[in-house]
């Protein structure tokens, strides 16, 4: 819980406090603002993995979601990481969807709250996906910020997909057992 408050804390500063974040990029430097951020969101993301690692030791069951929801779970997620490379490769993708990485942390809390139902689970994904959301609304009240980016490249969106399909393969084949312990296709 602590890690998820500092990691969402961070991620929240230009939802709550864009002036606080302003002031402190000015007197920090862009370096040194970036550098604090990290380190901190870096220490939350370590406390999140140790706390959720701890949790599943002695799992609390809130709901138990039927079998075939982690089919629909895969399907939703298949979408996702093509999304999450769509947000640094300026294209339709990223134009359509405004912030690709948002609609795909929407997608992954949705899909993994379809297929878990331990505590545990529901305090992750669901941070997530409700952290997610508010910065979703919080965006069309905020004043738009100009941030520097790449070009628009036509391929770019046909890397986002190629690519993000490729780590989603992998993930759903290989990696996602070896990381978190559990087979997403049984």
């Amino acid at each position: 819980i602590i890690g998820l408050a500092i990691f969402l804390g961070v991620h929240s500063i230009a939802i709550v406090a864009p002036a606080f974040r302003d002031r402190a990029r000015d007197r920090l430097g862009e370096g040194g603002w970036k550098g604090l951020y990290s380190l901190a969101s870096l220490a939350g993301f370590i406390l999140i993995c140790y706390g959720f690692g701890l949790a599943r030791r002695a799992p609390v069951v809130l709901y138990t979601p039927p079998h075939w929801l982690r089919y629909v779970a895969v399907a939703l997620m298949l979408p996702v990481f093509p999304l999450l490379f769509a947000t640094n490769l300026p294209g339709r993708i990223r134009t359509a969807t405004q912030h690709p990485m948002l609609a795909g942390v929407t997608l992954w809390g949705i899909a993994h709250l379809l297929a878990n139902g331990m505590l545990a689970d529901v305090l992750l994904f669901g941070g997530f996906l409700g952290w997610a959301i508010v910065d979703r609304i919080s965006r069309k009240r905020r004043p738009p910020r100009i941030l520097r980016s790449a070009a628009a490249r036509p391929w770019n969106d046909a890397a986002a997909i190629v690519v993000g399909l490729a780590v989603y393969v992998l993930f759903i084949t290989w990696a996602h057992r070896r990381l978190f312990g559990v087979a997403p296709l049984g």
